[in-house]
């Protein structure tokens, strides 16, 4: 029996129930019966929605076009003329940590590089052209306005760097002498934003970069987004200059 069909049974034994009382134990029976196929048939829906990949691309996808794409038709014709996204954000590929989901981005807002541990490398004309390339597109020719480098919580990128051995060149060296009294979790924690300030610093590397921040036209800024603790600390690049700001849930 089909989810409607069930429906639709349930209703008119409820109907037959408030009309003929004789039948109120047999009809009951029946109902809850139908109850029970019901619900089946809704968490099989739900199964597969959540086991069929296919399946799950296509809901999402009008679920996205019904409430956001179809509600907004002005927004999506500005869009196809052209972006001028606001910010460069860049965020890890951990799929826990969407800058547009966390943030509230709208489309076109944000111009967005994902990848391990959210690294952004020295400039270099020749190597890391994908991450050099974006970098030059947003701040020459999009034009952006701030450049945000987030880092989270549980990041996988700064576990693995945390266990294999040091060789004493990186920030991890301070970042165990300083904390070497915090747990292995605590000392994490403070790479991930020490993590973000050296990609910070490796944005300064970039001539062009240099220039629009020296211009007043850029603003560089690093964030930590906790999703266990639902918090989001925000700071400018010298953070020793400027405080950060912490919004939590």
């Amino acid at each position: 029996m089909t989810k409607e069909t069930c429906e639709e049974a349930i209703v008119a034994l409820q109907k037959l129930l408030s009309e003929k009382s004789e039948l109120k134990a047999v009809a009951a029976a029946k109902v809850r019966q139908l109850t029970a196929e019901l619900v089946g048939a809704r968490q099989n829906v739900a199964v597969k929605s959540v086991s069929d990949p296919v399946e799950m691309i296509r809901a999402g996808f009008d679920h996205f076009k019904k409430e956001k794409y179809q509600k907004d038709p002005a927004l999506y014709s500005k869009l196809a003329v052209g972006q001028s996204p606001k910010f460069l954000v860049f965020a890890c590929s951990d799929s826990r940590v969407c800058p547009s989901h966390i943030l509230n981005f709208q489309p076109g807002e944000a111009f967005v590089v994902r990848n391990i541990a959210n690294m952004v490398p020295p400039f270099d004309k020749t190597k890391y052209s994908g991450v050099g390339a974006a970098i030059e597109y947003a701040v020459l020719h999009l034009k952006v306005e701030n450049i945000l480098v987030i880092g989270h919580s549980c990041c996988g990128g700064i576990k693995g760097l945390m266990s294999i051995p040091s060789d004493g060149t990186t920030k991890r060296v301070r970042v165990e002498t300083e904390c070497k009294n915090l747990s292995l979790e605590e000392q994490c924690s403070q790479l991930e934003k020490e993590a973000v300030n050296v990609s910070l610093g490796n944005l300064f590397s970039y001539p062009f970069v240099r220039e629009a921040v020296v211009k007043k036209t850029l603003l560089l800024k690093g964030a930590h987004y906790d999703f266990v603790k639902g918090s989001f600390e925000l700071w400018d690049l010298d953070s020793t200059l400027s405080p950060s700001i912490t919004f939590r849930l």
